[in-house]
């Protein structure tokens, strides 16, 4: 079921949420397609029972959850066209870069399969700043940190969809250290949200309407969140550690339970923050007895 958001402005709540714009002519903007086949279907019928036709689908980012639909949705949609961010485009093009990067190499054929979707290849490119879409303007915002090229989009009814630049406090309290890519561009997305000047806030996961001050809020708890795994890695670090070393103490410190592939997103996040820290902190890596160490 669509819920109205503002104006015509909606979105579909599911596993992962779904923004729609009506325009006048009863065809939409979609707002991600959903993570497989079956979400997709969903996302159609609801639209087709509401007498509604996607015309655009702007993907705001690469990740299965929020890529894996599109396909269905072209087959029920012909003429509907993609929209990503360049460095988005890129992975929609070759889904396997994204099981290949948190893997460091030609991921295990159950990772590949988890991680991977059919290939999108994007029509029009959305870049940052105001973007005029079936005659109605829409901003476009940058927000990497989770992905390369992650986007929100701000509709004329002062709805920011967020996507996964934020993260729900539900979601945190079950996956306390989320996966992200870049740790620097991500905490300077929490300083960007900071001066989003919308009213409404719809998150990729999560039921929730925020209000503007919910979404900072949140943003504190988000930003807190990494501050307190990025420092409680420096307190590891008063000894050498390797980075499997580290992250068994990380999942032991914190009651993290992972399954196979969410080690893999651990382990990939892991690097980010070490990458991050070697810059800020000055970390010292040194191979010893044929193991990479790092320290302070």
């Amino acid at each position: 079921m669509l819920t109205r958001i503002n104006g015509n402005t909606y979105f579909l709540a599911a596993p992962t949420n779904i923004g729609i714009f009506q325009f006048k002519d009863r065809y939409v903007l979609l707002v991600d397609s959903g993570s497989d086949n079956q979400q997709a279907r969903r996302i159609c019928d609801t639209l087709q029972e509401s007498d509604l036709s996607a015309k655009y689908l702007l993907f705001t980012h690469s990740h299965h959850d929020h890529s894996g639909g599109h396909t269905v949705i072209r087959q029920r949609f012909p003429g509907c066209q993609f929209i990503s961010h360049q460095d988005c485009s890129v992975y929609l093009q070759n889904p396997v870069l994204f099981a290949q990067y948190i893997y460091g190499g030609k991921p295990p054929a159950g990772l590949s399969r988890s991680l991977t979707f059919k290939p999108a290849d994007p029509d029009i490119q959305a870049e940052a700043g105001t973007m005029r879409i079936h005659d109605e303007k829409f901003t476009i915002i940058e927000l990497p940190g989770h992905a390369p090229g992650l986007c929100g989009l701000i509709t004329r009814d002062r709805v920011c969809f967020l996507s996964d630049s934020l993260f729900s406090q539900e979601n945190l309290q079950k996956y306390s250290f989320p996966f992200l890519y870049d740790i620097g561009a991500q905490l300077e997305t929490y300083d960007h949200l900071q001066n989003i000047d919308a009213d409404y806030f719809i998150l990729g996961h999560g039921p929730n309407i925020l209000d503007h001050e919910q979404m900072l809020e949140l943003t504190d708890v988000n930003r807190s969140n990494l501050l307190r795994y990025l420092a409680m890695i420096m307190e590891l670090l008063d000894q050498p550690k390797s980075r499997e070393e580290l992250l068994e103490e990380l999942i032991i410190l914190n009651d993290l339970n992972p399954d196979i592939s969410e080690y893999y997103f651990l382990s990939s996040t892991l690097a980010a923050m070490l990458s991050f820290l070697s810059q800020k902190e000055n970390l010292t890596m040194q191979i010893e007895s044929g193991r990479l160490y790092y320290f302070k």
